[in-house]
C-alpha cells in the first residue's frame, strides 16, 4: 500500500485537470473528488446573496476557448490547460487582428516560457494567457477568438467535513479551492487537509475538528456571514495552503499574535528540529486574513512551505503536479498532525498536594520510571508539572518553561491524574 504522500500526490493530480473558479462546475466537481475520500456536506449560497460587506456573484461555468489563426490553428487553447484563459472572462465569438487582440493577452516577459494565471471576477471583460514565447512566435493577421462561457444567476459552492470531538468546541482548518492547474497553490492544502482529517477519525479528538473547502475571500466570507452566530464556538483554526513545495515549513500567524494555535505552531516547529520560519500577522495573503478580521478574531493562523508569491512558478503554469513532492507534503500533514496533538491535550490542572512536594515513592510513580532509558526526563517533568499546576498554567507552558518535550509533560500529567495528585 502506498504512503500517504503518495496519495496524496494521487489526488493532486487527479484534480489539477479541472477549470475552478469562484462559482461553478469545477468547484463542485473539485468537491465530489474531495468526497469520495470524505464525506461532505456540500453548500450552495444563491447569486445575489449579501455576506458581510460582499454579494454573492454570478457563476461562471466554461466549455471552450481558444485563439486560432488563418489555418484554423489553435494557438492558445483551454483545453490545454485551463489556465490559458483569463478567469471569468465573459462569452466572445469574433476575429481580429492580432494588433488588436493583444490587448487581451497576459503573458509574463520576465518569465518567458510560462503561462501566468489571471483572474477577473468583478469587472466583466475576456482575455487569454499565454507564454511570451508564444505571443512572440505570432505573425501579424486575422484570428478566431472565442470563448465558450456563460456567466448567470446561479450558485457559490463550498462544503465542510466534521471530525467530532469530545467538545464542541472547534479546530477550524480552511482552504481555498478556487484556483485551476495550480498544484502548489492550492491543491496540495486542499490534498493535506483531506488526508488531515481522515487521520483525525482514526480517534476520537478532544476537540471537534471543522474542514471547510470554500473559495478564497468570498467563499471564507460566504461561511463567516453564514456561521456568525456560533462563531463562538471556534476557538483555534489553520489555513492550509501552497502545502506541497520543496522549501521550508513556514507559520504566519494570527492577528493576535498569541492565540494558542500560535504557541502550539511555534513549539512544535522549534522543537521537531525541522527547518522553518514563523512570520507575523499580514492582512495580505490567504483567508487567515478573513477570519483574523477584527469584527471576529479568531485565533487562526496560515501554514504553508514556500509563502505565496514567494517562489517564482507561483500562479503560472510551472506550479504543476511536478512541482510538489510526496515527501513534502507528508511532512506538511505530519506537522498538523503533531501539532492538533498537542492543542487536543493541551490543559490547566490544578495540584491537589500543593503543600511541599507530594511522596510519588509510595505512589508507585517512582517504581514506574525504573528502567526507562528517559527516567530522569519523566521524573523531572512530573515535578514540573506538580509545580506549575495551579491552574493558570497549561502543558505547553510547563513545556516551554522546563525546556522539556511536551509529550513528556503530558504523559507526567497523565500519571499525576491517574494518581490524584492533581485535577483538571
Amino acid at each position: 500500500m502506498t504512503g500517504a504522500g503518495e496519495q496524496m500526490h494521487a489526488l493532486v493530480e487527479r484534480l489539477y485537470p479541472l477549470c475552478r473558479s469562484i462559482t461553478g462546475d469545477g468547484v463542485r466537481a473539485t468537491l465530489d473528488v474531495v468526497g469520495e475520500y470524505l464525506p461532505l456536506q456540500v453548500h450552495e449560497v444563491p447569486t445575489g446573496t449579501q455576506v458581510l460587506d460582499w454579494t454573492v456573484p454570478q457563476e461562471w461555468n466554461i466549455r471552450d476557448a481558444y485563439v486560432a489563426d488563418s489555418a484554423g490553428n489553435r494557438v492558445v487553447d483551454f483545453a490545454a490547460s485551463s489556465l490559458h484563459v483569463l478567469g471569468y472572462s465573459v462569452p466572445v465569438s469574433t476575429t481580429m487582428p492580432l494588433s488588436e487582440l493583444r490587448a487581451h493577452l497576459h503573458t509574463l516577459p520576465d518569465q518567458p516560457g510560462l503561462v501566468p494565471y489571471r483572474t477577473s471576477y468583478y469587472r466583466p471583460q475576456w482575455g487569454f494567457c499565454l507564454a511570451q514565447d508564444t505571443l512572440d512566435a505570432l505573425p501579424d493577421g486575422e484570428y478566431e477568438v472565442c470563448v465558450d462561457s456563460t456567466l448567470a444567476d446561479g450558485h457559490l459552492t463550498y462544503a465542510e467535513h466534521v471530525v467530532p470531538g469530545r467538545v464542541p468546541d472547534e479546530v477550524l482548518v480552511s482552504c481555498h479551492v478556487c484556483h485551476p492547474s495550480l498544484a502548489n497553490d492550492n491543491l496540495s492544502g486542499i490534498a493535506v487537509a483531506t488526508f488531515l482529517a481522515r487521520a483525525l477519525a482514526e480517534r476520537t479528538p478532544h476537540y471537534t475538528y471543522r474542514f471547510v473547502f470554500a473559495p478564497g475571500t468570498i467563499g471564507a466570507i460566504t461561511w463567516l456571514a453564514r456561521n456568525a452566530t456560533r462563531i463562538e464556538r471556534v476557538k483555534h483554526g489553520l489555513v492550509l495552503a501552497c502545502a506541497g513545495d520543496r522549501g521550508d515549513l513556514t507559520y504566519k500567524q494570527s492577528r493576535r499574535g498569541d492565540a494558542e494555535i500560535d504557541r502550539v505552531l511555534r513549539h512544535v516547529l522549534e522543537t521537531s528540529g525541522r527547518p522553518h520560519r514563523v512570520t507575523g500577522f499580514t492582512p495580505y495573503g490567504y483567508d487567515e486574513r478573513q477570519y483574523c478580521s477584527p469584527g471576529f478574531d479568531l485565533g487562526v493562523g496560515s501554514l504553508s512551505r514556500t509563502p505565496y508569491a514567494g517562489y517564482p512558478e507561483y500562479h503560472t503554469s510551472a506550479d504543476d503536479p511536478d512541482f510538489v513532492t510526496p515527501e513534502a507534503m507528508a511532512d506538511t500533514l505530519a506537522v498538523c498532525r503533531e501539532a492538533f496533538a498537542v492543542l487536543d491535550r493541551n490543559r490547566r490542572y490544578v495540584n491537589l498536594s500543593p503543600y511541599g512536594e507530594p511522596q510519588l515513592g509510595r505512589r508507585g510513580l517512582y517504581d514506574s520510571l525504573g528502567g526507562r532509558s528517559d527516567a530522569k526526563e519523566a521524573q523531572l517533568a512530573m515535578l514540573w508539572v506538580l509545580s506549575l499546576s495551579d491552574g493558570g498554567h497549561s502543558l505547553l507552558d510547563v513545556a516551554e518553561r522546563s525546556a522539556l518535550p511536551f509529550d513528556a509533560v503530558a504523559a507526567a500529567a497523565d500519571a499525576l491524574l491517574g494518581a490524584g495528585l492533581i485535577k483538571a
